[in-house]
């Protein structure tokens, strides 16, 4: 097996965190665990036509014992037994890594997978900014502004934990016997490489995020891995800890099995609503009028459906001695609007306040104006304790079907919310491939996750023939079409630049075009998939 790279990006030390050393530990990783990722990705397609066809998933009775077992996963170190506050936001660049570890929140998710295009130039620009923040040096000076950045040294910082790619992805730019490298192989390994002994020696990780696993054998490959890392380069066992999204159907049903796979190296799992609502959608996509969704902006958190989701989560943790966390609040103030500002805060504060009498140990927040709000709620129902792990809930009982309960989720299917989804998903897509992974659109933080429900959305709803509450139109591909089509001008209005438009909007509109066509063939697992084909052959300029 030979490993080699197509480029040196320009990024100040990316010759050493490309080193001969550091390419050779993720040519082992390949060698060792690629083939078991490749039969665990086909594995899902077989499983996901199973589920449709049924139109069902159940509790998986060959890990009863699991379920029913005695056991907990390995008790927090201390830089991770205080998590209320945790920001989220890409690694890359220097200016926004600064102002997470800044922010005052107790954590930062070093993001590389859904807030970060991951350009070659990104990946590497952002493990140079988390090897720099592990050794407390990150600082950046902006050319335009002359505003320098530099770490906080009056209060503690947030703690770092990595989310690399899913396991869908490919890093291009690695090649494996002159094969694309497996994304996530790569970010977890040169950012454990640089950085694992660094972090060890200061009790402050290696912590890591695990996204978009849909079966405990997924959880169990991340535990080998760690384990292989660790011994590999003389790290004592056990000292990485992971939290897992639990941000798919699949995964709801085996959330002890996930923990228990990975007891070890735990620290506990997320409540990955986007990707959740996405998962739904993709997995049950042709199984009928019972899994059609409503709107995107209708399906709350208050639904049966995610309710049941969040309940059990928390009680699943809690039970296992691990940490559960809350997810993403999409709404983010706007300080040259202060009544949207207003009305944000006050969306922040519901939903934080729900996952605190809930049993959460903590949330996430996008933004740093939210840090306060978050931290302020879990504050209140805290106090002097850093967690609330020893509130079990041994009355919350969910059912299977509870867990798939789509159709008692309040709203309607309507042709402005196919507008809005038609105009979000070019409009991120665009964004994503200009390089920035995360933007705001109408006071909302996009990620590829909502991009995902979005797109989704309008393949299910052509191919399940939905009829429009606010029309009374027929949702076809031919409607979606003439739509799609109005929000793309719309679009280059509000662009006003051609040549910007020509480079990234329209390439978004036409990848968007295939997605939600309703056809079979069209519909791929993952949009970033194709976003990234793209974003390879012709959008690369920093690399």
């Amino acid at each position: 097996m030979s490993i080699s790279i197509t480029s040196i990006p320009d990024v100040a030390d990316a010759q050493q965190i490309l080193s001969d050393d550091a390419l050779a530990f993720i040519q082992k990783l390949h060698e060792k665990f690629a083939g078991t990722r490749n039969e665990l990705l086909a594995a899902r397609s077989v499983r996901r036509q199973e589920f449709s066809d049924a139109k069902a998933i159940d509790f998986d009775p060959q890990t009863e014992a699991v379920r029913t077992g005695d056991w907990k996963v390995a008790e927090a170190p201390e830089a991770l037994r205080d998590r209320r506050v945790e920001i989220t936001g890409p690694a890359s660049p220097a200016k926004m890594a600064i102002n997470a570890l800044n922010s005052g929140a107790k954590v930062w998710l070093a993001d590389l997978e859904d807030a970060s295009t991951p350009s070659w130039f990104n990946v590497i620009d952002a493990i140079s900014n988390l090897s720099a923040a592990a050794r407390g040096t990150l600082a950046f000076t902006d050319e335009k502004t002359g505003k320098s950045y530099a770490l906080r040294t009056d209060a503690p910082r947030a703690v770092v934990v990595v989310r690399p790619r899913g396991w869908h992805l490919p890093e291009n730019n690695v090649l494996i016997n002159g094969e694309p490298a497996v994304g996530a192989l790569v970010d977890f390994g040169l950012h454990f490489f640089h950085n694992a002994k660094v972090l060890a020696e200061s009790g402050q990780g290696p912590f890591y995020y695990l996204p978009k696993m849909e079966h405990y054998l997924e959880a169990r490959l991340w535990n080998e891995i760690f384990t292989f890392a660790q011994a590999e380069l003389g790290i004592a066992h056990g000292t990485v800890r992971a939290t897992m999204l639990i941000e798919t159907i699949p995964a709801a049903f085996q959330m002890e099995e996930f923990l228990y796979e990975l007891r070890e190296h735990a620290s506990g799992l997320n409540a990955g609503r986007w990707d959740y609502l996405f998962s739904i959608i993709k997995t049950f996509r042709e199984a009928g009028d019972a899994f059609i969704m409503p709107d995107r902006s209708a399906v709350s958190m208050t639904a049966p459906m995610m309710r049941a989701y969040t309940e059990l989560l928390v009680k699943t943790c809690h039970k296992r001695g691990a940490f559960a966390m809350g997810g993403m609040a999409a709404f983010i103030p706007n300080r040259r609007e202060p009544e949207v500002t207003a009305a944000a805060f006050e969306k922040v504060r519901d939903d934080k306040s729900r996952e605190a009498n809930d049993g959460f140990d903590g949330s996430w927040v996008a933004h740093p104006d939210l840090v306060d709000i978050c931290k302020e709620i879990f504050d209140a129902k805290l106090g002097e304790k850093p967690n609330q792990i020893d509130r079990q809930r041994p009355e919350v009982e969910v059912t299977a079907a509870q867990l798939l309960d789509v159709a008692s989720a309040p709203g309607d299917v309507t042709e402005a919310g196919v507008r809005a989804n038609l105009y979000v998903a070019v409009n991120y897509v665009a964004v994503w491939l200009s390089g920035n992974g995360a933007v705001a659109i109408h006071n909302l933080m996009e990620d590829a996750a909502t991009a995902e429900i979005s797109r989704s959305q309008i393949w299910q709803q052509i191919r399940n023939q939905v009829v429009a509450a606010d029309t009374g139109n027929t949702i076809t591909a031919e409607l979606v079409s003439k739509i799609l089509d109005e929000e793309v001008e719309r679009l280059r209005g509000e662009v006003n630049n051609e040549e910007h438009f020509k480079a990234y909007y329209e390439p978004a509109a036409g990848l968007i075009a295939t997605l939600t066509s309703g056809k079979d063939e069209d519909f791929a697992d993952f949009l970033t998939t194709g976003a990234y084909e793209l974003l390879e052959k012709e959008y690369v300029s920093k690399s």
